[in-house]
């Protein structure tokens, strides 16, 4: 189906949050472009960090089978 959205890679999406940060920060935006935007980056966001904690498991998965390094530990800050 070529309507049919894809979905993007993390290099995309993080790519995409600089483009929708900078559009944000110059302040030439209408309010309801300025929501607009602010929505779109808010889902990128929580994409990236599902695709971040999800390539985090798969390498503590690795690890375990190795035996080579240690588990990811939480930023506590």
């Amino acid at each position: 189906m070529p309507n049919e959205k894809t979905a993007s890679t993390f290099e995309e999406s993080v790519e995409r949050l600089e483009e929708l940060i900078e559009a944000m920060e110059s302040g030439d935006i209408p309010l309801a472009d300025l929501v607009a935007k602010f929505e779109e980056g808010s889902k990128l966001l929580k994409s990236c960090q599902k695709q971040l904690k999800e390539s985090e498991i798969k390498i503590e998965k690795l690890n375990l089978k190795t035996g080579e390094l240690e588990p990811f530990e939480e930023d506590e800050s």
